[in-house]
């Protein structure tokens, strides 16, 4: 059996926020849930085992655990502060059902119901749940499903419950949701609404005040810049336009971060950074599209290694998947922007209508994303890429993104210090 997993968002529809994750599985070619239920909690439990510190430490994380998972305790490997318990049918009538969340939810945790139907056996649940998951598949257009979810709704607020709404796959769902009484989305199309397009790019706070930091040095280490700059698509492409642009007329325009380190010079980098420093005030949900792109471009630049098929370097990889939520960042269109820097013509290509070797690439990242196994497999194949592995190298992938991540979220503030060192030698 094949072993994917993925983390979908779940935004909290009032401030946008992101609070949490939802890990879903998935083995063969159905879900893993329906298959063995044997089966299904051995593989789960494998995998959690061996990656739980590696999933678990982003916000809330909600997992669907079987009754089998549930009678090995394998919940209690997370911190009750943590994980949210999704229990669905093949819980709610199993005999030892009750006793069992009884005696997690005396432990403190919490639990989440999926696809709440009304029936006594869902009811009987209630008591226990934090969290109602509604499925909205056919909402939009389907009159009796609307009624039941706004009965839903109705009944889980009455009972102080919380409302998700799942499956928001489409701009129509998404518009669809926002109109009812939920608190919290979750998706595909939840990237697309992550952030309002504005006219400035987007970069991450925490990376900028490091770039502060860097530049700032006596003698400022220029592989340390560059590994800075290459996790923000922001930065990345701000540099590139600026080295590429008229104002230093290269023969030859550049694609490579260092090399424009390298053609600014330190004067002009400091400069560059101070001018940057002016306009600090981020668009809700800027973070999270730059932690996708961060993230896409590390599953990229990993399996295009293990892709016979695509001969493109992993750095152009990396580009590719940075560069993939460009225009969710500048206010123009992604084939406007791409013109401004010179990303490798099949880059260009998979970015723009996924056409060759390396828009197939780009089709798995982002059909892996979607949590869409049947075309992850297919794109998968067609590259050469065996589908067993992929589990892991994502899980490996989010691992680094996250720890990047909680190193600069760990210092949001300004070091004041090294901005009036930067203010000084631009001047």
């Amino acid at each position: 059996m094949d072993r994917c997993v993925v983390r979908q968002a779940i935004k909290e529809k009032q401030t946008g926020k992101i609070i949490g994750y939802e890990l879903v599985f998935q083995g063969g070619k159905d879900s893993m849930y329906n298959s063995s239920e044997a089966s299904a909690a051995d593989t789960i439990s494998d995998f959690l085992v061996a990656n739980s510190a590696k999933i678990i430490n982003d916000g809330l994380m909600f997992v669907t655990f079987t009754p089998s998972l549930l009678l090995r305790n394998t919940p209690k490997m997370f911190g009750k502060d943590k994980v949210i318990i999704q229990i669905e049918d093949t819980v709610i009538i199993h005999p030892l059902a009750m006793p069992l969340i009884k005696k997690y939810c005396e432990a403190g945790y919490r639990f989440a119901i999926n696809d709440f139907q009304f029936t006594p056996k869902y009811f009987s649940m209630l008591d226990y749940a934090a969290y109602i998951r509604i499925n909205m598949t056919g909402y939009e257009d389907n009159p009796q499903k609307q009624r039941t979810v706004m009965n839903i709704i109705e009944m889980a607020k009455g009972f102080g419950r919380q409302c998700i709404a799942t499956e928001i796959n489409t701009k129509e769902q998404y518009e669809a949701a926002m109109k009812l009484d939920i608190d919290y989305l979750e998706g595909n199309y939840m990237a697309n609404t992550m952030v309002s397009k504005v006219d400035k790019v987007e970069y991450m706070q925490g990376n900028f005040f490091q770039l502060v930091i860097a530049v700032s040095k006596d003698e400022p280490d220029f592989v340390e810049v560059e590994e800075i700059i290459s996790r923000d698509a922001g930065l990345t492409y701000a540099l590139l336009r600026l080295v590429n642009s008229a104002y230093f007329a290269l023969r030859t325009r550049t694609a490579s971060i260092r090399q424009a380190l390298i053609t600014l010079g330190i004067g002009q980098l400091r400069h560059w950074v101070y001018m940057l420093s002016f306009d600090q005030d981020k668009s809700e949900g800027s973070e999270e599209i730059l932690k996708i792109s961060f993230l896409r471009a590390k599953l990229a630049s990993e399996l295009v290694k293990r892709a016979p098929e695509c001969k493109i370097s992993s750095n152009d990889a990396y580009m590719m998947g940075m560069f993939s939520t460009l225009d969710f960042m500048v206010d123009a269109p992604l084939s406007e922007l791409l013109e401004e820097i010179p990303v490798a013509e099949e880059i260009k290509l998979a970015l723009l209508d996924g056409s060759g070797p390396a828009g197939a690439l780009q089709k798995l990242v982002i059909a892996y994303e979607k949590a869409d196994w049947k075309a992850s497999k297919t794109y998968a194949e067609e590259l050469g890429i065996s589908s067993s592995g992929l589990a892991q190298i994502y899980v490996d992938c989010a691992e680094e993104v996250n720890g990047i991540w909680h190193s600069l979220m760990t210092d949001m503030e300004r070091p004041q210090k090294e901005v009036e060192k930067l203010e000084n030698e631009a001047l």
